[in-house]
């Protein structure tokens, strides 16, 4: 059998193995890539050779032998320097062309070692070169198979191309220790056939599980970096990619956080149940993709909040796209049916200008987003230094406030609220103060939001009631007692304890206590408030809406809840745009007072001029500077004493 007809008879066994093998390409490689590790070992075997076979035909002393010498000699050579230029790491080169290549070198360079040693046996130089060339191709036959076990069939193939032509020979010759060793090269060649196959089945088994526990372990990332509701990455893949966005940034250019916060979203959740928010979270995630440019990180941060980091030019860009953004999100969803208008508000930061690092870029995307709700909700405020002010004003106040509460720093005084018709002191309204030790008086619309965002609210709220309880029981009996109330104190688990606890301890009635409540409240609805309402409603404590007219005046309001009294707001009465109109509004909640027997109350009055406006307009009660300020608790009473003393002079002379 001739060299090539062998060789192409392994060329189609291997194309044939190729075919059936479901191994992964990935795992192909890597097991290819072990053909071409350490190259130097190629060399060494190559150096061996070429020594052992130029001994050979030096002793041998004939042309054809010696040409076969040196194009074996020739071919080590090549293959050395082939293993050490081509790299499999280098995805040019395919795995069939590395497979090709090293065949090539490996099956040639074993047939001519096997046909050196047959021809060594056949010239008859000598016992001592016999056996060096003869034991140097067994032994190159069988160590190839170890080294080569990443392909077998390369392996078995050099190994049948070492042995056969020495087989031959042996059986040519046919002395009895010839015989036997070519009866010893059959039985040892399947043998190192099975050890390879077997070294070769461990390698890619091993390869195999390794190759699978990287792809699990990959997909348990993905997994772990991606929000399971839409898609995006979640925080902790948020915080991954941010690092690496940090560091590619170009230096001419910005980095841009979006913050957004879906507004509504709760009510949707609410009213129409999570798999509708689900499906409205889903709808927004698609369209910030769409809107989005190429690259742009886009993650759902938590709850209805999404994060948006991407490069941009300027502060320009990142307007547009905000602008972008906010005109996908106005539009309307449909969902079953429904027709739902959801819309966000923005908080932008940008990198450099507003921080150098992840933690400082969040934080101010936050508070501009903070910033964006508070100022109404729908719209984008980028970042600026004077909100970390703010923020670091805000946080002292907080810590001021709540060592204030336990230090009894503050104070209650009390503006009465008067009948128009008698001039009689009808209510007190407790307003707290602050006399802080070293910045003087603080006003109640800085510290009372601070309260509000940090929750200190519940237990300042829960001390100005049983203070102004306390005061308003050395009261005369006919006179009242009102206290604002914080929506989120009024949200607050046992708030309405809280209300007949203060009650309880002043020894106030419940009928004497005014709990004045703005039309926020109502926004959402909510079960605890309606409780709240009617558990004190129940007990006689009485309820007014405040500030009517600047808020989200509905009359169902007026018609659901307990209302005895309501408010007209100041800006009604002494606002800039008092006219024929504020006059007509007046006179309309008026109506509705006497006809749904509800007092009304004209704030801000600084005039006599007002005063009569609002007497005439139909409103039974007045507040402002014109009756009053604000007091201390012993001024309150003194003006009830005066009261008191007045209306007894004046029975007096009658």
């Amino acid at each position: 059998m001739s060299g090539q007809t062998l060789f192409s008879m392994l060329r189609r066994k291997l194309d044939r193995s190729r075919g059936g093998d479901a191994i992964s390409d990935r795992v192909r490689r890597i097991l290819v890539r072990t053909l071409y590790t350490q190259p130097t070992s190629l060399a060494v075997g190559a150096i061996n050779g070429i020594v052992s076979t130029s001994i050979a035909a030096w002793m041998v002393d004939d042309p054809v032998f010696t040409g076969f010498v040196i194009f074996f000699g020739l071919i080590g050579v090549a293959r050395f320097v082939m293993a050490s230029r081509l790299s499999p790491d280098n995805q040019a080169n395919t795995t069939r062309k590395l497979v090709l290549l090293y065949e090539a070198g490996a099956f040639s360079y074993a047939f001519l070692y096997g046909a050196i040693a047959a021809l060594t046996l056949l010239y008859q130089p000598g016992p001592e070169v016999e056996i060096l060339i003869v034991a140097n191709a067994l032994c190159y036959g069988i160590g190839v198979a170890a080294r080569n076990a990443g392909a077998p069939i390369i392996a078995n193939g050099q190994l049948i191309l070492t042995f056969l032509p020495v087989l031959i020979a042996c059986l040519a010759i046919g002395s009895l220790p010839l015989v036997v060793l070519a009866i010893t090269m059959v039985l040892v060649a399947p043998a190192m056939a099975s050890i390879t196959h077997n070294v070769h089945r461990v390698l890619r088994e091993s390869i195999a599980a390794a190759e699978t526990s990287e792809q699990l372990a990959r997909k348990m990332e993905t997994l772990a970096h991606t929000d399971v509701v839409t898609g995006l990455t979640n925080r902790a893949g948020l915080n991954h990619l941010l690092v690496e966005a940090l560091m590619a940034v170009p230096a001419d250019k910005m980095l841009a956080m979006f913050w957004l916060d879906l507004d509504r979203f709760k009510e949707v959740n609410d009213l129409l149940g999570h798999q509708t928010g689900d499906r409205v979270l889903m709808e927004t995630a698609a369209r910030l993709n769409a809107v989005m440019p190429e690259g742009a990180i886009i993650a759902r941060f938590g709850g209805d909040e999404f994060t948006i980091v991407c490069e941009v030019a300027e502060r320009r860009v990142a307007e547009r796209l905000a602008s972008e953004v906010h005109a996908e999100l106005m539009r309307p969803i449909r969902i079953d049916g429904d027709r739902l208008e959801i819309g966000a508000s923005i908080g932008v930061a940008l990198l450099p200008e507003d921080g150098t690092d992840a933690d400082t870029l969040m934080q101010n995307a936050d508070l501009a987003l903070y910033h964006a709700k508070v100022n109404g909700r729908k719209q984008t405020r980028f970042y600026d230094n004077s909100m970390s002010r703010n923020l670091a004003r805000k946080r002292e106040i907080e810590a001021e406030l709540r060592a204030a509460i336990q230090k009894d720093e503050l104070s209650i005084f009390f503006q009465p609220i008067v009948d128009l018709e008698t001039g009689r002191i009808k209510t007190f309204e407790a307003l707290v103060r602050w006399f802080h030790p070293e910045k003087g008086e603080l006003r109640p619309d800085e510290f009372i939001p601070v309260a509000e965002d940090s929750g200190l609210i519940v237990t300042l709220g829960n001390w100005i009631t049983v203070q102004a309880a306390r005061a308003a029981a050395q009261w005369p009996d006919d006179v009242t007692i009102a206290v604002n109330l914080s929506p989120l104190q009024i949200k607050a688990p046992g708030a309405s304890l809280g209300i007949v606890n203060a009650l309880r301890e002043a020894k106030l009635a419940p009928e004497r206590l005014e709990l004045e409540v703005t039309e926020s409240l109502f926004l959402d609805d909510s079960e605890a408030t309606e409780a709240f309402i009617s558990e004190l409603a129940a007990k006689g404590v009485r309820f007014a809406l405040d500030d009517f007219g600047t808020g989200y005046s509905s009359l169902g309001y007026i018609q659901k809840y307990p209302f005895s009294k309501v408010k007209i707001d100041r800006s009604f009465v002494s606002g800039p745009d008092v006219g024929k109109k504020t006059e007509a509004i007046i006179r309309a909640v008026a109506e509705m007072g006497a006809q749904l027997d509800m007092s009304i109350v004209a704030e801000g009055l600084e005039t006599i001029e007002q005063v009569q406006a609002v007497r005439e307009a139909g409103c039974t009660l007045g507040q402002g500077y014109y009756f009053s300020r604000a007091v201390p608790d012993y001024l309150a009473a003194m003006l009830l004493a005066q009261e008191r003393e007045n209306d007894e002079a004046l029975r007096q002379v009658g």
